[in-house]
């Protein structure tokens, strides 16, 4: 296999075929399989995720379902053998929201969501069914004051040209923050 990005296009997709059931054992879902080439050697870097519900997914998922790619790769009748590099990974917050499920797992979450023919709303996603989200959208204040949030919107699946997650800092400071709070009210009720 060559560094021409058609020849990593198409062998992501034969590995994808591949790495599908294997996946698929672990109640996992394969993402994405991406090829490339850095120096004389290929990196194999698979997103797998699990297949429905709220939870991500959990270290040890990761490294049992890496082993199992690793060993299918290993007994792949049309490798190459050439020397690889095996990274497997779950979806960051970076990632697209493209799917169903993709949203589902988000409910809670503030997410930015860019619609067809529409300004961008960014917002609280609450409901995710077959055919859209709910948001409640927040409204922009001045810089320093608290966001204002708007009415609940749905929104269907085809007007929405890509949607993310929002990381947000404040919201886990003030989980840390409840945390510590729980902890010195455990220590003051044993004293």
């Amino acid at each position: 296999m060559t560094g021409n990005p058609a020849d990593t296009q198409i062998e992501a997709a034969r590995l994808t075929e591949l790495l599908e059931p294997t996946v698929a054992s672990h109640q996992l879902v394969l993402e994405e399989v991406e090829v490339r080439r850095a120096g004389g050697q290929r990196i194999v870097h698979v997103v797998v995720d699990v297949a429905e519900g709220t939870e991500g997914i959990v270290l040890d998922q990761v490294a049992e379902v890496s082993r199992s790619i690793s060993e299918a790769l290993d007994k792949d009748p049309h490798d190459t053998s050439d020397a690889y590099e095996l990274e497997v990974s779950s979806p960051g917050t970076s990632r697209p929201l493209t799917l169903t499920r993709h949203w589902r797992r988000n409910v809670g979450r503030m997410v930015k969501v860019n619609l067809i023919g529409e300004d961008n709303i960014t917002g609280r996603l609450t409901e995710v069914d077959d055919a859209g989200i709910t948001i409640i959208p927040e409204i922009t204040v001045k810089k320093g004051m608290k966001p204002k949030v708007g009415e609940a919107r749905t929104l269907e699946f085809g007007s929405i040209r890509r949607g993310h997650v929002e990381v947000e800092f404040s919201r886990a400071e003030q989980a840390e923050l409840a945390e510590l709070e729980l902890d010195e009210d455990d220590e003051n009720a044993e004293a």
